[in-house]
């Protein structure tokens, strides 16, 4: 399997040059970087690497407004938030914004990569403690129209087990977990929840997992 190539976005060229380093050691490509969100547009466009790890406050253009600007022209780049901001609503409008995850600069390198490998399984790049703060924003909001919220669908065009996995991912649980306690393959958790994000028009894990929170279609453990 090639290496991931990865696009890294941060003002402070000391950490970039730090983390290059770091993941050129764990086998992962760093195909460019950038300084600002402007910057990180161009080298997505002129790269298309497979991810982009992104800062937040930045110069002329800030991580989040740069995230909805790639995933307008580039779609399919995955794109994680790496910040020293733990603010929630800087976690929320990442999400919102199309970001994959959100980790923390001060995080464990073994935590980090542990949560990058997992993307590969489709599994969302998130600690267990900010995926539970984006659940309890989205939970907390004004309950949306699903009809404006995903155009065309019907969340009852889930199926039984597209639910079941549903029920189980917004638990937090890996799709290894999930397939032993389905006792069906990881293979097919990836399947089930690749349909799910298309029949309900979502970009990423994250973001279908809270809206099936918010419109109560799961109901998460108290």
């Amino acid at each position: 399997m090639p290496p991931i190539r990865v696009l890294l976005v941060d003002d402070h060229p000391l950490f970039l040059e730090g983390l290059t380093n770091l993941l050129h050691a764990r086998g992962l490509e760093v195909v460019g970087t950038a300084g600002d969100g402007l910057e990180a547009l161009a080298q997505a466009q002129l790269l298309h690497p497979d991810l982009v790890l992104m800062d937040i406050q930045m110069p002329r253009c800030d991580g989040l407004t740069a995230t909805r600007l790639i995933k307008t022209v580039l779609p399919d780049v995955k794109i994680v938030v790496l910040t020293v901001s733990a603010d929630d609503e800087h976690l929320f409008e990442a999400i919102k914004s199309g970001a994959s995850g959100y980790l923390l600069k001060n995080m464990d390198a073994k935590d980090f990569f542990r949560l990058i490998s997992g993307m590969a399984r489709g599994e969302a790049p998130i600690s267990a403690d900010l995926a539970t703060k984006v659940l309890a924003e989205f939970a907390r909001q004004a309950r949306p129209d699903p009809q404006a919220a995903v155009p065309g669908d019907d969340p009852d065009a889930l199926t039984e087990r597209q639910v079941e996995v549903l029920h189980l991912v917004a638990q937090g649980l890996t799709n290894r977990e999930v397939a032993e306690t389905l006792s069906i393959t990881a293979n097919t958790v990836k399947y089930h929840m690749k349909e799910i994000m298309q029949k309900l028009h979502f970009q990423n894990r994250a973001q279908v997992i809270a809206y099936a929170v918010h419109t109560g279609l799961v109901q998460l453990k108290g």
